[in-house]
């Protein structure tokens, strides 16, 4: 759940924006129906399995276009869903639930959708000791979003942004001229309080970080045989993480490697929706 300065600083500005976006002047539609206020209900409905996620987000959609609207909640972000559950009533001004209908789904079926694949996909590391990543591979202007979604289907985020960590990257090793030298620039500009990430994509680059002193090893795009390889090599000089087109569909080969970490894009950029509606919209005599 986002604490209430993090909603009011990064979440109503991104929220108010994409209202701003579907209703640039006016709901023509809604106020052709609808031109003054009548208090109505509408109910959200679950239409296939999965797991909930943005709950707050939804709500408050809503309640920036009206503080009065109240949303009722019978599930929290996290629980389990089933096609045909009564998930929550939104109770306000008619206009309020028609005109903010859309955005609200938008945002709690993409949050529900990333938080179900994540934890089909955490289900297949029960057992082992590897923690499942998220990227930075997010929607843009969704990251904060899509991040949380992660964390409510059990996985964990990998670093924010740009700001939030040291990550040597084949680009950044390219910039300054090999692996050794962009960790030891690292080391020397970065404070000291930071880990040392390099990305690696040989044995040799596998080698080259171990001697320089890096922290973490990231294994990028490496065969089962490459992998089982450095891993033994490393030997628990560096904490190793595992990544390259990682999905539910073929995290399986490396499930007994006993990395500390595996990665996957899939999280955020391939996770489908998960189907959910306001059905049954009424009035509400008063």
């Amino acid at each position: 759940m986002f604490d209430n300065a993090t909603l009011k600083l990064k979440v109503d500005p991104l929220i108010l924006g994409a209202l701003d976006e579907d209703i640039t002047s006016e709901d023509v539609s809604t106020n052709s129906v609808m031109p003054s206020y009548q208090k109505g209900e509408v109910d959200l409905i679950c239409k296939e399995d999965g797991v909930l996620c943005g709950c707050q987000v939804f709500e408050r959609v809503f309640t920036l276009l009206d503080d009065k609207t109240e949303v009722t909640f019978y599930k929290n972000d996290g629980d389990d869903i089933k096609k045909g559950e009564l998930i929550a009533k939104v109770t306000g001004d008619i206009r309020v639930l028609l005109s903010g209908e859309r955005t609200a789904l938008n945002y709690m079926q993409r949050m529900s959708g990333v938080a179900t694949y994540t934890r089909q996909v955490v289900s297949l590391l029960d057992g082992t000791k590897t923690t499942l990543l998220d990227t930075r591979k997010t929607t843009p202007n969704n990251r904060i979003f899509e991040k949380y979604a992660v964390r409510i289907g059990g996985g964990k985020n990998h670093r924010y942004n740009l700001s939030d960590g040291v990550l040597l990257k084949d680009n950044h090793i390219g910039a300054a001229g090999s692996v050794a030298n962009a960790i030891k620039m690292a080391k020397k500009y970065a404070p000291f309080v930071r880990k040392i990430e390099v990305e690696v994509e040989s044995f040799d680059m596998v080698k080259e970080a171990i001697d320089a002193g890096a922290d973490i090893i990231m294994l990028d795009n490496m065969t089962t045989e490459e992998l089982k390889q450095a891993i033994e090599y490393i030997d628990g000089r560096a904490e190793i993480e595992v990544s390259g087109n990682v999905t539910k569909e073929n995290i399986a080969r490396l499930i007994d490697l006993g990395v500390d970490f595996i990665s996957s894009g899939a999280l955020t950029h391939s996770a489908p929706i998960l189907d959910l509606s306001l059905k049954n919209l009424h009035p509400v005599v008063e």
